[in-house]
This record gives C-alpha cells, sequence and structure tokens, in this order.
C-alpha cells in the first residue's frame, strides 16, 4: 500500500517571473494529508491560497494560470511536475507574486528544493486511479489517449505545425525517471512567436538564460541542449505537471501527438469527469425524499386521454414527444426520450436527438461538447419507467431511481449522434422494476447499464 507524502521541512528559492519579469520569492511548505497542492498568495491581504486542481484553471494557452475569484497563480506547470515527479502529494507554495520563478525554463530548481527539504510519508493512503475505459481527446492538431496501465507512461509525439523538429520519446514514470529524464528540459519558442510573446507581455522575463529559442534550423541557447530529445521532454514534463492538476496519481499509458497546455488541461477534465462517475452515479441514483408540494404540478391525464395512451402503448408502441410527456413527469432541460418507436413485450425502443443546443454543453465540455455519460442512464431510466406504464394500474406514477448496476461508458456522444435507447424489463415485482438497458449511436453500443427503479404515486 503506498502512503501519501508532504516534504519534510521549509525550502525557498528566489527568481525572476517570465510574465512579470518580476522579482519573485517561493517558498515550500509541508501540509497535512489530503490537502493536496496549494499556492498562497502571501502579497495579498489574508494570504488567499488556491487549490491547484483542474476546475480551477482559469487560461491555458501557453502556460497553465489557477485562479480563485479575483486571485490567479500563472504558469505553475513546472512547480506541479517536481511535486508529481517526486510523488509528493500534500504542499504548500507560498508566493509573494502571481507567479512562480521561472528558474532555468526546466523544474531542476524546483527538484533541489525539493530534495533539499526532503520527502515524509504520511499515514493516509494513497490512492491513485486506473481509467475503467480509455480515454480520448482529439483537439485541433492535438491527439491524446489514455490507457489503463499497471504505472504511468506517457509516449509523445511534438513538432511546430510545420512539422519541425518532431521528436518523439516514450518513458514510465518514476521518481527516478522524472529527476534524471525529464526535470532538466527547459521550455522553448519558436524565434518568429517572440515578437507576439513581447506584445502581449507573456515573456518580460524570459531569456536565453530560462528558455531555448528555435530560429530556422538553429538552435539558440546558452549551453548544449540537454537531452537529444528536449524539446518533447519538455513537453511530457509540462503534461506531468498539467495532469497533476487532477490531484491523483494515474495508472495508465497516455500516448500524445503535438500536446499544448489547453489539450493537457481538457485531457486532465475528461479523466476527472470519468473518476467522478461512481460518485455522480451513487448521487443521482439514491432513493429520493418525499417530494415537497409543488406549485406546478405533473398535467392531469384525462380518462379519455388516458385509455388512447394505453391503447398506443399496447398497440403499436409508438409514442411521440406528446405522449411521453404524458407519461413522463420530466420537462426540459431533464427530459431524454424524444419518441418511443416501439414496445414488444417487455421491450422498448425509444430516441433521443443530441443536438448542440443541449444546456449542459456549455460546460461539458467547452470546445469539445460531449454528452454527460450520467444523462445517457437517465435516458435509459426514463425509457424503463415508460415500460413500467404499460400495466394499466401503474399509469399515473413516477419512476424513481434506486440504483444502477455493470454501468459502462464505452464510447463519446456528441452533437449531432442520435441516441437509440433500448431496454428489457429482466423483473417486476409490485412498485419494483429491474431492467437491462443500452444507448447506441449508429448501431454502436455507447454506454449500458442495469438499473433498478421504484414506482410512486405522482401527487
Amino acid at each position: 500500500m503506498q502512503h501519501q507524502q508532504t516534504i519534510g521541512h521549509p525550502t525557498s528559492f528566489s527568481g525572476v517571473g517570465l510574465h512579470s519579469g518580476n522579482r519573485v520569492n517561493m517558498t515550500f511548505l509541508p501540509a497535512p494529508a489530503n490537502s493536496g497542492i496549494r499556492f498562497r498568495r502571501i502579497d495579498l491581504a489574508d494570504k488567499p491560497e488556491i487549490e491547484a486542481r483542474v476546475e480551477n484553471v482559469a487560461e491555458n494557452n501557453r502556460s497553465t494560470t489557477v485562479a480563485k475569484g479575483n486571485v490567479k497563480v500563472q504558469t505553475i506547470e513546472h512547480v506541479m511536475a517536481a511535486f508529481a515527479g517526486y510523488a509528493v502529494d500534500n504542499a504548500i507554495v507560498e508566493l509573494d507574486s502571481n507567479e512562480p520563478p521561472i528558474a532555468d525554463g526546466s523544474s531542476r530548481e524546483f527538484c533541489r528544493m525539493i530534495q533539499e527539504a526532503g520527502i515524509v510519508p504520511q499515514s493516509e493512503r494513497r490512492e491513485s486511479y486506473k481509467p475503467i475505459t480509455p480515454v480520448e481527446l482529439l483537439m485541433g492538431e492535438t491527439e491524446m489517449a489514455l490507457f489503463p496501465d499497471e504505472g504511468f507512461k506517457i509516449t509523445c509525439t511534438s513538432s511546430d505545425k510545420h512539422g519541425r523538429f518532431t521528436q518523439f520519446f516514450s518513458i514510465e514514470i518514476t521518481p527516478k525517471t522524472w529527476e534524471k529524464e525529464l526535470s532538466g528540459a527547459r521550455t522553448f519558442c519558436f524565434f518568429e512567436e517572440i515578437e507576439y510573446l513581447i506584445k502581449n507581455g507573456l515573456i518580460r522575463g524570459g531569456s536565453l538564460e530560462n528558455a531555448v529559442v528555435i530560429r530556422d534550423d538553429a538552435v539558440l541557447t546558452t549551453e548544449p541542449l540537454r537531452y537529444a530529445e528536449e524539446f518533447v521532454r519538455h513537453k511530457i514534463l509540462d503534461i506531468i505537471g498539467d495532469l497533476a492538476l487532477l490531484g491523483r496519481p494515474l495508472q495508465g499509458h497516455l500516448i500524445a501527438v503535438k500536446p499544448s497546455h489547453a489539450a493537457n488541461c481538457e485531457m486532465a477534465r475528461l479523466i476527472g469527469a470519468q473518476m467522478q462517475k461512481p460518485i455522480r452515479a451513487a448521487q443521482t441514483f439514491g432513493p429520493p425524499p418525499p417530494p415537497a408540494p409543488k406549485p406546478a404540478a405533473t398535467p392531469k391525464v384525462e380518462p379519455e386521454a388516458q385509455s388512447a395512451l394505453m391503447q398506443a402503448i399496447n398497440g403499436s408502441g409508438a409514442l411521440d414527444a406528446m405522449q411521453v410527456m404524458q407519461i413522463l413527469p420530466h420537462r426540459f432541460p431533464f427530459l431524454m426520450v424524444d419518441r418511443v418507436t416501439k414496445i414488444e413485450g417487455n421491450r422498448i425502443f425509444a430516441v433521443k436527438g443530441v443536438t448542440i443546443n443541449e444546456p449542459y454543453f456549455q460546460g461539458h465540455f467547452p470546445g469539445h461538447p460531449i454528452m454527460p455519460g450520467v444523462l445517457q442512464l437517465e435516458a435509459i431510466a426514463q425509457v424503463a419507467g415508460i415500460l413500467m406504464m404499460k400495466q394499466a394500474e401503474n399509469a399515473g406514477q413516477i419512476a424513481y431511481f434506486m440504483s444502477a448496476e455493470d454501468v459502462k461508458w464505452r464510447k463519446p456522444v456528441v452533437p449531432g449522434d442520435t441516441l437509440v435507447i433500448e431496454v428489457e424489463l429482466t423483473k417486476s415485482r409490485g412498485k419494483i422494476g429491474k431492467a437491462k438497458g443500452v444507448c447506441k449511436v449508429r448501431d454502436e453500443v455507447v454506454s449500458e447499464a442495469e438499473v433498478t427503479f421504484m414506482l410512486r404515486a405522482a401527487d
């Protein structure tokens, strides 16, 4: 069993900030278990802290910035990579400016600080995360995929948009390989980028002392390249730092082509979303409290309409959107069934058109919209509820989720897809039902689960 770790005692370093060009004083401090990595701005009133978590990422154009309200810390990736490389889980980073010192453009100085402070094990267990299924990202020119593995391995190919200085490197990440093979890789840029960076105030503290500049086929640096593949190794360093924003070590093999900070952080969000699925499922599928009175109750269905509805259910089985809403109490934005195409015995087939107008795409995820897996489960449960209404005595009731088992998300569902929901009722006893459902897109299974639900009166 692995234990969490922190550093043994405070350690400090002063240098120049890359963006501001100002002198920056930085101190690493020990932190209690389960507190993670936190950045503390001691130059501001009340010394506000920002957790180094992907949900706090505010900018990731050419570096990674975390923020909380109006307080931010820029260019944290090299510090985060040093902690992650040495498997340090908990620490406080005190700064008297809005960015750590850039040092020599690598993580080597931060590694020295950690070595000088010492690494101390803590009593709490270190929980790594192995992906349940592959996590894939296609973002512009960047392609990334994370596959389950026993350790943590990164395979990376880097080049600029013109294909210059294409490099490949693959490595198993351990404290030893991190220190020897990656920590000294320096940041770099192309000569033609410098004018833009200067005009936008991005490198006031930049120089050949803390970056490598590539001009045509020449490499401008104050010292020889530290590794033959220094550029791609620095890209791996950045990936380690950005993925450390998950707050947990990974057990997986990450394959990356042309990575960037924006793509790294988006990949961290996708992994984080998969990590949260069991928690969200438990929250979503728990038995609900007794429903409170609502001013806008589900519209009552007149006996004649109810009779016609039951005939439709027990006849062809096809239901349009209005008929679906006569059965289900759900409404926008939580109605996950557009129409029922067929009911055959204990089987039901329904569809949900996934459009770019779905409200959840605003945050899941900007620039890379994916339908949340929990909403696919909700669609299965809603369709199963319709099937339970086939029995006349259940008309007008509501199906509440109780549990979900054998849940699998296999492929992402994106705008423009038509989700086909197929559900088979496997058990029905009184007010309790159990069903097995799958969601398909173009005849390929994208998710599946066994769900248990309970019927309750609507009022």
